[in-house]
């Protein structure tokens, strides 16, 4: 599994379909985007990154930068999302950090 993080609109889902030569058919049949809403919802952090490692590609939208919400709530979400990305990139065989749309590889290699 290749999980790509960074920020929101860095060009995540453009560089891995270009890297990848997907579509976006491919993209939605292979790939999961935006994961860090669905943290805050899951039960079980750790089954959950186990799912999620059995598609291709894993995108998550960083989300510990900036203020800290004031509401309870949002704090336990970002920090769900947190644990999530870490999760994921240990599990992950490719970790890459797009910011910007320049890529940096963090861990492992990617299909060139």
């Amino acid at each position: 599994m290749i999980f790509v993080t960074g920020p929101l609109f860095s060009g995540k889902q453009e560089f891995i379909s270009g890297v990848l030569g997907w579509s976006e058919a491919d993209f939605s049949k292979k790939a999961v985007r935006d994961v860090q809403d669905l943290a805050g919802k899951a039960d079980d952090l750790n089954s959950f990154a186990s799912e999620l490692a059995n598609y291709e590609v894993v995108i998550a939208t960083e989300t510990g930068c900036g203020v800290v919400p004031v509401d309870k709530e949002e704090r336990r979400c970002r920090e769900a999302a947190g644990r999530l990305a870490c999760l994921l990139a240990e599990k992950a065989d490719t970790v890459v950090r797009v910011c910007c749309g320049i890529p940096k590889v963090l861990k492992g290699e990617l299909p060139w």
